[in-house]
């Protein structure tokens, strides 16, 4: 259910003065990254091939292993308010043009769960009673959409302990993939197309080359027999494309459980080894406009000078596209952020034909035609982006999602370099107090300068 200025998300059973208090309420989120869950897992990916040979069906093709991450000794304890995760998952979501969001910008659809998340009496983030109803919420789609939102808050966590001195950015694969290679037709059918990842997380510093990460998310209602099965298929999604030599492409999986009770959501990760690293020509810069390319189809296998070649299903991005592909990325993550204040013409010049530029250069719903025309003061710092007025547990409020200022002017003329060098500066500046006074409303600031803020409207 997406939310418009007649939607009333929430129940009247809370009260209306907690609504968006609760929002900014701090949370422990349960996370678990073992040998045992690793081993698990392996016994689920068996399973499954056992199960397929048994139907004639061919096994799915899985990384080689799946590792437990360190996250004790990475110092991580992760702890989310519930309004940092619809932040997150309205990012992410930004351009997947779903229709998710009836005609609305794509992220105002994560408004649906302002009420889905609460903590339990163990200080763990649970499902509330709202979140646990079924009619309001499809457990499917609330399970995979609020695990996305989980997951990528827990990766950036992850990747920025492990690369303090870089920045990370989360992006679309199937956005980033489709200047590549025609996901269209056949391809497009996730049953007879090469499998996946969901996101590439780039990890990058300026005048240094990106490491690229594929990522998949999945969640669920059920027990954590439950979680190592998708754990064990999105191996198979992330083993997809490989980025450089054969085998060496990092990755990261997640499984996220959501209780149907109070119990604690507990996120699941395990990882593939591998460098990743985009071996970026010295030449390249970010700004101009990428060009849509004809990449073959196929994941090219070491072979001695006397073998046949061989070539499995999927996608492999040779060192001869690192350059073309690094400005992809840049400039697909440009996009999101500009989507994010507010779609349009300064969305449309970071995308290729295949990836949507006409999407954003002709709306197709009225409702869609959202320009950057609102500013905003958040924590003291100014933002430019788009609003939403809706309904929530009975009161009017206004919903706001932008871009710092100065960044903003830097994408709106076209200079993603300078964007990134000025982000990457500002990264660990932001403020991160849920909740600012003068707003009187929940807020997020993320490092790549973008924010989602909420309250009572207020009556001109």
């Amino acid at each position: 259910m997406a939310c418009n200025t007649r939607t009333n998300v929430g129940g009247s059973s809370l009260k209306r003065a907690d609504v968006l208090r609760d929002l900014a309420q701090p949370w422990h989120v349960s996370v678990q990254s073992t040998a045992e869950l690793a081993g698990s897992v392996a016994k689920a990916a068996a399973a499954d091939e056992k199960a397929k040979q048994e139907k004639n069906q061919a096994p799915l093709r899985r990384k080689p292993e799946l590792r437990p991450l360190p996250v004790k000794p990475l110092g991580l304890s992760l702890q989310l308010t519930p309004w940092d995760v619809l932040h997150t998952l309205g990012r992410a979501n930004v351009l997947a043009r779903q229709g998710a969001g009836r005609g609305l910008a794509e992220h105002w659809a994560s408004l649906k769960y302002c009420q889905a998340l609460t903590g339990n009496d163990g200080h763990y983030m649970a499902l509330s009673s709202e979140g646990r109803n079924p009619r309001r919420h499809y457990a499917a789609t609330q399970s995979g959409e609020l695990s996305i939102g989980f997951a990528l808050a827990l990766a950036h966590r992850v990747l920025s302990a492990q690369y303090p001195d870089h920045s990370v950015s989360v992006i679309d694969a199937e956005i980033a993939m489709r200047a590549g290679w025609e996901l269209t037709g056949k391809e497009a059918g996730r049953s007879s197309a090469p499998r996946r990842p969901n996101f590439f997380l780039e990890v990058w510093k300026p005048g240094e080359p990106s490491r690229v990460i594929p990522v998949t998310c999945k969640g669920t209602h059920g027990n954590v027999s439950q979680a190592h099965k998708q754990l064990a298929t999105a191996s198979a999604d992330v083993e997809g494309i490989h980025i450089g030599p054969y085998n060496e492409t990092p990755s990261l999986v997640f499984g996220t459980t959501l209780p149907k009770k109070s119990e604690n959501i507990t996120v699941y990760l395990l990882q593939a080894p591998g460098d990743g690293t985009l071996q970026l020509p010295t030449t390249v810069t970010l700004d101009p406009p990428i060009e849509d390319r004809a990449i073959v189809p196929g994941i090219h296998v070491p072979t001695e000078p006397d073998e046949k070649p061989v070539v499995l299903p999927g996608y492999h991005l040779q060192p001869e596209e690192h350059g073309w592909f690094g400005r992809v990325l840049a400039q697909a993550d440009a996009a999101g952020l500009m989507a994010f204040t507010g779609g349009g013409e300064p969305t449309a010049r970071y995308l290729t034909k295949r990836q949507g530029k006409r999407h954003f250069e002709t709306f197709t719903h009225a409702g869609t035609g959202i320009v950057q025309d609102v500013t905003h003061t958040i924590h003291g710092k100014n933002f430019v982006g788009t609003d939403h007025v809706f309904r929530l547990n009975g009161i009017r409020v206004e919903a706001f999602s932008g871009l710092a200022e100065d960044l903003f002017e830097h994408l709106r003329e076209g200079r993603v370099e300078q964007y990134r060098q000025e982000a990457h500066t500002l990264r660990d500046s932001w403020d991160a107090d849920p909740w600012d006074a003068k707003w009187r409303g929940p807020v997020s600031l993320h490092p790549d300068g973008t924010v989602m803020a909420l309250r009572r409207l207020r009556l001109r």
